[in-house]
Formats: C-alpha cells, structure tokens, sequence
C-alpha cells in the first residue's frame, strides 16, 4: 500500500544509493495544489511500486508557481526499471487532472556528506532551501573538496547559525554541480541568518573567503519550499 505523511525524509538513510530531484512549472498557487492534491490520489490508487523507492515527497516552491519532487532509490537501475512499467500511468492521470504542467528536467544525484542535525534536536522544518552550486566542467572532481570546505567553514564559524537544522550536499551524476539541501526551522529564521553583516551565511572567515573564491565555481542558485507531500510504503 501507499501511505500518505507529513514526515519530513531522512536524506541520511543508509539505503540510499540515489537521489532523484525534479522541477515541474504549474503556474498557480492553485494549480500548485491542485497538482499535489493530484500526485497523492494517483499515488495512493495504487500500490507502492516496488521495495527499492525508499520514499517520493513533493515541495510547493515560495515563488507559488513550482512544484520540486525528492525520491529516494536503492538505485538507478530500481529507477530505471519503475520507469518501464509504472511511471507513465502516473503521470497520466495527473495530467489529466492537471493538464498542461510543464516538466523542466530531472536530476540524479549521490549524497556525498551532510551537516547532520544534532543528536536530541526534534524540529520540524519549516523551511526547505535547496541550493545548486555550479561549477567549470574542470572542476568536476574538486566538488567533493569544496563540500568538505564549507562543512569545516561552518564548523569553524564564530557566529554559529541556530536556525539552521541540517545541510545535505548532493553531487549531480553530470559533473556540473552541488545540490544542497537544508533544512531551516522557519523561513524567519533563514532571514535573519541573511540579513546579518557579510555576504551571506558565511562569517569573514578565511575557510568561508575559500569557499566563495575555489577555484572553478561559476556561482549558485537558491530556491525555498515547504514539504507538502510525503508518500511512503
């Protein structure tokens, strides 16, 4: 069966082996929910697919025309082979529901390091910000190096960011860029982390002058959601 949740996904499960991230275009603050609304009977009709789709969840984009979609897979082959036999029904009937939704593209990713949420730390977000990170084709195999810079940067930073849960760094399997995908306990919270002195979340520091200066990074895009829907076995 398919079940329908409020909980937020666990980007640190060990059975991941890939991420899948996607963007559709629907237009409306209502075509965004009716899109959901459209997603979860399509999904929730059926049964769930297959063992190796850890977990499907959807996200309304803050600018009330996007919609993002997360699914976790045991692997691409487990994805490749949902494709070939359950994908197209799907995404039938929501268009059938919902006629012309713009697809922009899908990704597929690996989590490479997060900045885990600390032990005993119980929030829910409230604030999803996914961030892509491009970089020169030459710098492709430095991105890993640039993850482990900004993680000790935020380690190292002296003015600590509270608001701030967890920052879960996915490596796109093209070579062009980082994902990042942080978890913020309230938009508010995330606002007031940048409207602080500086050039962003980072402190003046020599780790975070590193990070905005490697070699081969092109620059970033930042995009906020809410979660609002989770489909589970």
């Amino acid at each position: 069966m398919t079940r329908r949740t409020e909980t937020h996904p666990d980007l640190t499960d060990p059975r991941v082996g890939t991420s899948l991230f996607s963007h559709w275009r629907v237009g409306t603050p209502l075509r965004q929910r009716q899109t959901v609304e459209a997603i979860a009977d399509t999904w929730r009709r059926r049964p769930w697919p297959t063992g190796d789709l850890l977990g499907y969840h959807v996200y309304a984009g803050h600018d009330t025309a996007t919609l993002m979609h997360y699914s976790q897979w045991t692997s691409a082959q487990a994805y490749e082979a949902f494709v070939k036999t359950h994908r197209q029904e799907r995404v039938d009937e929501i268009d059938t529901a919902v006629p012309d939704i713009e697809r922009l593209g899908l990704g597929r990713y690996r989590r490479y390091r997060s900045r885990e949420r600390v032990a005993g730390d119980s929030r829910v977000p409230g604030l999803v910000v996914a961030v892509r990170i491009d970089f020169a084709p030459e710098a492709a195999d430095r991105r890993t190096d640039w993850v482990d810079t900004v993680l000790l940067a935020l380690a190292d930073d002296p003015v600590g960011h509270p608001g701030l849960i967890s920052a879960n760094f996915h490596l796109s399997d093209d070579g062009t860029h980082v994902l990042n995908y942080a978890e913020w306990e309230s938009a508010e919270a995330y606002d007031r982390t940048f409207a602080a002195p500086g050039e962003g979340i980072g402190s003046p520091t020599e780790l975070w002058e590193r990070v905005r200066t490697y070699p081969g990074f092109k620059g970033s895009t930042i995009d906020r959601y809410d979660h609002v829907l989770g489909l589970v076995p």
